[in-house]
């Protein structure tokens, strides 16, 4: 059996796409997969299974949008893809909240950081393997940096990507 981190998007955020974690393991386990478990209450799901990750997206695709209604955007992630996430972080000694990791349905787009906007807030941004790193040295609530091109993407902080991968190693 093979671990597998599933991200979803849009879970639990200002109040809309609400999915209680309990529900989201009852789908997982109904769609066939072991071990099932969660962490923190915004969409980060682990789970065995034999199949490969597009197998693993698509059953989770299709068994959440039966209960939401509509399309909930799903990334699967391997415990190794998290591992050289967390090795090329390009801001190593920024806080680990302060850096997000903007996981991508595929690889960034060559020039994807050519329209990148921000405010003189201090922001930067950078590419990695199928993501895109921002740190955000005073915080991203009050942040105006808009990364075009990762509409479809789902962020988790460094410290959030790092549980994920010790929970999956443990």
């Amino acid at each position: 059996m093979t671990t597998h981190v599933v991200l979803l998007r849009a879970v639990n955020v200002g109040g809309t796409g609400k999915l209680p974690m309990a529900d989201l393991r009852r789908l997982a386990e109904d769609a066939g997969f072991t071990a099932v478990r969660t962490y923190i209450a915004s969409g980060n799901l682990l789970l065995e299974s034999d199949d490969d990750e597009a197998t693993v997206g698509k059953a989770m695709e299709d068994a959440l949008e039966a209960y939401a209604g509509r399309p909930v955007g799903v990334l699967v992630r391997s415990p190794g893809e998290l591992q050289r996430v967390l090795d090329g972080n390009p801001f190593p000694g920024a806080p680990g909240n302060r850096v997000a990791v903007i996981f991508l349905p595929g690889e960034p787009a060559p020039g994807a950081l050519e329209g990148v906007t921000r405010a003189d807030d201090g922001e930067q941004v950078a590419l990695g393997e199928r993501a895109v790193y921002a740190h955000y040295p005073n915080g991203q609530g009050r942040s105006r940096l808009r990364v075009p091109g990762v509409e479809r993407g789902t962020a988790r902080n460094v410290n959030t990507v790092r549980a994920l991968l010790e929970l999956a190693a443990g």
